[in-house]
């Protein structure tokens, strides 16, 4: 059954059931806490639930069929041990994001498109036990005087949430799902994000060492391409990974996995990623990589990248390559030193060898749309170099982006720095 398909018909009973049956769902509510008590926060068993949660239904004689006697004890687990309305969207394996703009609009993406559902919220405070009980979870807080957090689930899945006065509509809560099987350098081949050979040349860059900067839009990819890049670093080496929300899912056994920590309520305690990077060249890694660059912690990785960490990967938001260069300028000066802008420019030049670019169409499809080899500095401009792109032509009958990837027949610098280190890679892959 398609997701359309799926997400009318969660319309059509929420429309049809939840009105009628709000009230007894609230008596049922409100009976368990009174006879579980604090056993529901302490553990209890999903199977206990519903058999209270049935005996309760007995007691209130109240009529009804077999499937909405069904749907009530499952709405009723969910609220107790799950992520209320929304847990059927965040067990569903297609659906990729879960997006709360308030208690009446609750939208999801699905194949890089967005639709809308008819899961509805009793109401904002319904919405915000939700975002408490997310956010508690991981030892956070939202309040009015923290009204916004970034938060994970307990199988990783990224959460945003915004409340008012920031919020004007109500309590929003966004949910980038987390993949229980990390998505594989084939998948993106069969995905038409890359192809078999731009994938044989990344891999013998990532074990060749290069240092790669992915950059992109927002839901573009990024992420995604830089959990399978890790793939190719050698079993042997030790990897050090820093993030604000852990999102990577990397093979290897040698793996530190390092997160930030925010200020707790009295203003103390906050660790960012810059105090991750530095602590992280003090515990001996073979590579660094931070999930996304955002700040003044880019400076230290390119001091990193500059003195001996190799082979270190990290991710930025941009809208091209060029445009990634200039963030990265504008996040090293955020790290407070003054430096001047040619001196940065260096540091970047030689630090970067590759620049990876990804972009989410109009189809929902995300793409690899431009690999590009940094090499070297004109006057005070750093120079780059396209290895391959890809060209759209034209949009298909049903809405599908029509394009190819192709190598631009340059050969790149980095080339002549594989066969010394073991790695094959056939010349002939850079013709056009």
């Amino acid at each position: 059954m398609s997701l359309r398909r799926r997400l009318e018909e969660i319309a059509e009973v929420g429309a049809a059931w939840a009105e009628p049956h709000q009230a007894l769902k609230n008596t049922v509510h409100r009976r368990l806490v009174e006879e579980l008590g604090r056993r529901v926060a302490g553990g209890i068993t999903q199977e206990e639930i519903e058999k209270e949660v049935a005996r309760i239904l007995d007691r209130e004689n109240e009529l009804l069929t077999r499937e909405d006697r069904s749907r009530l004890i499952r709405d009723i687990v969910n609220e107790a041990l799950g992520y209320g309305p929304i847990e059927p969207l965040i067990q569903d394996p297609v659906i990729t994001e879960v997006m709360v703009n308030g208690p009446n609009q609750v939208y999801v993406e699905q194949g890089g498109r967005l639709f809308t559902t008819g899961v509805r919220f009793r109401d904002d405070q319904h919405v915000m036990r939700i975002i408490e009980k997310i956010v508690g979870e991981v030892g956070r807080r939202i309040d009015e005087s923290q009204p916004y957090v970034d938060a994970r689930l307990p199988d990783g899945s990224r959460v945003n949430a915004i409340i008012p006065p920031l919020a004007l509509n109500g309590p929003c809560l966004t949910i980038r799902k987390f993949s229980r099987e990390p998505y594989t350098d084939e998948d993106l081949i069969r995905f038409g994000t890359l192809t078999p050979e731009i994938r044989d040349m990344v891999s013998a860059c990532v074990r060749a060492k290069l240092n790669t900067l992915i950059t992109g839009g927002t839901g573009s990819g990024k992420t995604t391409l830089l959990n399978v890049l890790s793939v190719f670093i050698p079993e042997g080496e030790r990897i050090v990974t820093i993030e604000d929300a852990a999102e990577l899912q990397l093979k290897q056994p040698h793996w530190v996995r390092l997160e930030t920590r925010p200020p707790n309520i009295e203003g103390r305690g906050e660790v960012t990623q810059r105090d991750l990077v530095r602590n992280a060249l003090r515990m001996r890694p073979d590579r660094i990589l931070v999930g996304e660059v955002r700040g003044g912690e880019a400076l230290d990785m390119l001091q990193a990248m500059n003195t001996g960490h190799e082979g270190s990967l990290t991710t930025a938001h941009a809208n091209s390559p060029r445009d990634a260069l200039a963030r990265v300028e504008t996040m090293v000066l955020m790290a407070g030193m003054d430096l001047p802008m040619r001196a940065v420019r260096e540091q970047m030049a030689s630090a970067f060898h590759l620049l990876i670019h990804t972009a989410r169409f109009s189809d929902g499809t995300r793409k690899v749309v431009k690999v590009a080899e940094i090499t070297g500095m004109e006057g005070d401009v750093i120079t780059m170099q396209d290895i391959a792109v890809f060209t759209t032509s034209g949009v298909s009958p049903d809405g599908l982006i029509l394009g190819r990837h192709a190598f631009t027949g340059i050969r790149p610098r980095f080339y002549d720095r594989l066969k010394p280190m073991g790695i094959e890679l056939p010349i002939g892959i850079f013709l056009r």
